[in-house]
């Protein structure tokens, strides 16, 4: 007759709870804590604007500042205003920046883009701004550039 095993009774596994998430770090070398925040939604535009061939435009309505060159988007402030979105060139980068506290992650967006938020320094922002702008550039077809004007 076969000997019966006996079953190892385990008890119900009980869920964990959820991992806090770290605060995102801010930089704010320079500035008191809580200080008006360096970069605004208008000194971004300013700056966007001054890009060659750039053009604004809010595709999903609502308020968003959506800055294009040649069609393509390099720079966005969303509606809730509290960055400013900005493609890096691969995903390493942008893991990178999260991690070292410069950016977080943009909602919505491919892995490779981050969000700036308000309160990065100026000079920082606008660095990462114009990156992403002729990184966007650089990949637009041939013809396309051909109609920008030039870089300065």
């Amino acid at each position: 007759m076969p000997m019966m095993q006996q079953q190892r009774l385990m008890p119900p596994a009980l869920p964990r709870p959820p991992r806090p998430c770290p605060a995102p770090i801010r930089l704010t070398a320079g500035r008191a804590p809580g200080s008006i925040a360096a970069m605004t939604r208008a000194i971004v535009n300013a700056h966007c604007a001054i890009l060659p061939g750039a053009e604004v435009s809010d595709p999903w309505g609502g308020g968003h500042d959506a800055w294009k060159v040649g069609g393509k988007l390099f720079a966005v402030v969303g509606t809730m205003d509290t960055g400013v979105s900005v493609k890096c060139s691969d995903t390493e980068t942008a893991a990178l920046l999260i991690d070292l506290g410069r950016a977080e992650r943009a909602p919505y967006f491919h892995q490779s883009w981050v969000h700036i938020p308000w309160g990065t320094d100026k000079g920082a922002l606008r660095d990462r701004v114009t990156e992403s702008y002729r990184l966007i550039r650089a990949r637009l077809p041939k013809r396309v550039q051909a109609t920008l004007p030039p870089l300065p």
